[in-house]
């Protein structure tokens, strides 16, 4: 299962929120590529970002950060926040990410997000599956949808999708756990390459996604609050 950390820009800053909601904001270094540094030098091998000002605005606004950790780092990029457009997911592509994240789009432009899945291949466009209570959220989590997390699932990988992070909004930050019975339920009713995310407090509960059958965990502020170390992450990669 791969480890992938998570850095979340605000005005090109890191940090993290709580269930989503941007009054939270907690800052946790002035300068993302530095701890983006600091992964990579304890064997980290991929990275989570996502643009909160861009989700918030409805278009990419932190690429020049983007460009910078791909620039001074060889972290393969997955990025994700605000990607609502052809110029906006070229512009993500060209400052560097390896792969992107439609969540929103996939939800209010389906066309649209299958062309970027025929055009650039299942290996590089990720679903988005932001969840409250089983159903989608979209727009940064502000709004919500009637769709069950698990039939949007399928009815995108019968598409070609391959690769989904499934986030429970819920779970987010709250440092109590995943939801491991959300993931365990859409691993078996889909053959979704699933990307855990949200909760992940201990390595017990990476474990017991791996076990799980998890392609990836995403973990964000159980780093930042010490409740992981970089050192025991990279020790599982």
């Amino acid at each position: 299962m791969r480890i992938i950390p998570a850095i979340d820009i605000i005005e090109g800053k890191c940090v993290r929120l709580t269930r989503g909601d941007y009054d939270t904001k907690k800052i946790y270094n002035e300068d993302p590529v530095e701890v983006a540094k600091a992964f990579e030098a304890n064997g980290i091998q991929y990275l989570h970002v996502v643009d909160l000002d861009g989700a918030k605005s409805s278009k990419i606004i932190n690429y020049p950060t983007l460009e910078k950790i791909c620039t001074q780092t060889s972290l393969k990029v997955d990025f994700g926040g605000g990607l609502k457009s052809n110029e906006d997911v070229a512009i993500a592509f060209n400052s560097g990410a390896s792969q992107i994240t439609g969540g929103s789009v996939a939800v209010k432009n389906k066309e649209l997000f299958l062309s970027w899945l025929e055009k650039y291949g299942a290996e590089r466009i990720i679903l988005g599956a932001d969840f409250l209570n089983r159903k989608i959220a979209t727009n940064g989590w502000m709004e919500a949808s009637n769709m069950d997390i698990i039939g949007f699932i399928v009815a995108f990988q019968m598409e070609g999708i391959e690769y989904s992070i499934c986030t429970d909004i819920d779970k987010d930050g709250m440092l109590q756990g995943p939801s491991t019975n959300i993931y365990k339920e859409i691993l078996q009713k889909s053959k979704i390459k699933l990307i855990a995310s949200g909760g992940i407090t201990s390595l017990n509960d990476l474990e017991a996604l791996k076990v799980l059958g998890c392609e990836a965990a995403i973990v964000g502020k159980a780093i930042y609050e010490g409740h992981i170390s970089l050192k025991s992450l990279g020790t599982l990669c």
